[in-house]
């Protein structure tokens, strides 16, 4: 479970429950849950193009917040890579009224310390460095440390947090119902008059991330080499946190440019669910986010990553415990077989009954073993990877050959009906398991709602997966599981690269 974790950890920077036991069969538990959402569930558009979804659950007196801009790494330009996931790092350090003692002679010293920091990039002497430094100690004087964050706590929030992937970038927390209108007024201020002050801090903290999760870590290290191998022309090919070379280029000028560019409000979309009266979520809305200006949407991404005519393979020699991985280009999550794709991972590896499980981990070939499907993310054609971590005395060759022999039975015999009912049954439950929480249900409605045109396309998702057939597994597996659509990742010892 170790390498899983890890995974886990590092995945969303290269790309975001109540326990809840599904009593009846996938396909009775999808419609009225639908028709329960549907009655709850209004969304409205302000006439600046920021649309709402919002959802009445009057249980506990509570209300989730999820702020969803629709940019992620894959939307940076080149030279600029982690410059979204920047912005994330500086989301909540205040406005020009927030998180500082006063922002008129703040804004000065933070101009000085950006053409400073111009002339040191260009000439790096030991004066400007002395300089920089000094002016770095002014502009921390007026800064007012988390108090955006402080604001949040005193009010009874709770969950403040961020999180950027390949596709977007999503802003969270809860708050008591009671706090709607404060919500409105920080939320809408966040974005009206950001200030991205502590600037070079926050670089240095990016740094050290990246340092912990990819340069000193051989999991990240293969992560990204693996992406880089597997697409040749698509952004998916770089890391969401961005290339160390480009972090230390960046200057408060390109992360502005940035969110003027994509963080226009018709490019954001906000869902709350709780304790709320819509009508009354909509009169704040339009007080508030109401004031953002219109503005033409931001561009769009057009790079097509071109069909995979051949296997690749990329072999790192690092101190780790060798992993195998096997990635096969899949579309995205709007295609007709999205649904076929869960089914296939959840039948390969979804708990201790799935066969990579039986097959490798069960036999003691691997220490685990497990698919990611959707990666590194899924609003463009993406992969469906298989990874596995050597057990002691076994090699990778043992690994990729009981690993690819599961891959090919896909191909050539049909699943059982038993064994297909379990994975569709386990499939609809997690979902619905996600959806049975406030801020599970905003994520999940807002993240369908942008990357497939409407919030209803997710229950539509479960009907899917509730149809798929034995057929379909068998030809979506010929269609995909072939030699040259496949990248392969390995991660050896020194005298075990050729």
């Amino acid at each position: 479970m170790l390498t899983k974790i890890l995974f886990l950890t590092i995945l969303p920077f290269y790309l975001a429950l109540n326990c809840f036991i599904l009593p009846v069969r996938a396909t009775e538990a999808i419609e009225p849950y639908l028709e329960q959402v549907t009655e709850s569930l209004q969304e409205f558009t302000l006439d600046n193009g920021l649309k709402f979804i919002v959802v009445e659950n009057h249980q506990a007196p509570v209300i989730s917040f999820v702020t969803y801009a629709d940019v992620g790494g894959a939307n940076e330009p080149e030279g600029k890579t982690g410059v979204a996931h920047y912005l994330e790092h500086l989301a909540f350090k205040g406005t020009t009224k927030i998180g500082t003692t006063n922002y008129q002679e703040e804004k000065k010293v933070l101009a000085r310390l950006d053409e400073t920091f111009a002339k040191l990039m260009a000439n790096p002497t030991p004066e400007l460095s002395q300089q920089w430094q000094k002016l770095q100690q002014q502009a921390s004087q007026y800064v007012k440390q988390n108090e955006f964050g402080q604001i949040v706590e005193t009010e009874g929030g709770v969950g403040l947090n961020a999180t950027t992937t390949a596709d977007y970038t999503a802003y969270f927390y809860n708050f008591p119902s009671n706090k709607l209108e404060l919500w409105m007024s920080l939320e809408s201020e966040r974005f009206l008059e950001p200030v991205f002050r502590e600037f070079y801090e926050e670089k240095q903290v990016i740094l050290e991330e990246r340092r912990l999760r990819t340069d000193n870590s051989p999991i990240g290290k293969m992560i990204e080499a693996f992406l880089d191998t597997a697409f040749s022309q698509h952004p998916y090919r770089r890391p969401v946190i961005g290339y160390a070379e480009d972090i230390r280029n960046l200057t408060r000028k390109d992360v502005e440019k940035f969110f003027q560019t994509h963080y226009t409000p018709n490019n954001i979309t906000i869902a709350i669910v709780g304790d709320v009266q819509p009508a009354e979520v909509q009169r704040l809305a339009k007080i508030y986010f109401g004031r953002y200006v219109k503005q033409p949407l931001p561009p769009q991404l057009t790079i097509v990553e071109p069909p995979q005519t051949e296997t690749r393979e990329v072999n790192l020699a690092l101190p780790s415990q060798p992993l195998y991985l096997e990635g096969y280009h899949r579309p995205s999550l709007n295609h007709p077989d999205n649904a076929v794709y869960d089914v296939i991972s959840g039948i390969l590896s979804e708990g201790r009954t799935s066969r990579l499980y039986q097959s490798l981990v069960q036999q003691q070939l691997a220490l685990t073993a497990q698919s990611f499907n959707g990666f590194p993310g899924n609003k463009y054609p993406n992969l469906i990877l298989f990874y596995a971590l050597t057990a002691p005395n076994h090699s990778l060759e043992e690994v990729e050959i009981a690993l690819r022999t599961e891959i090919e039975k896909l191909k050539t015999t049909e699943v059982t009906a038993a064994e297909l009912e379990r994975v569709k049954t386990n499939a609809t439950a997690s979902l619905l398991r996600t959806l049975d929480t406030n801020a599970g249900m905003a994520r999940l409605l807002v993240e369908y709602d942008v990357k497939t045109g409407s919030w209803k396309n997710l229950f539509r998702e479960l009907e899917a997966i509730a149809k798929v057939t034995p057929a379909d597994v068998q030809r979506v597996a010929q269609t995909t599981f072939t030699a040259e659509n496949r990248t392969i990742g390995r991660i050896v010892q020194d005298e075990e690269i050729q």
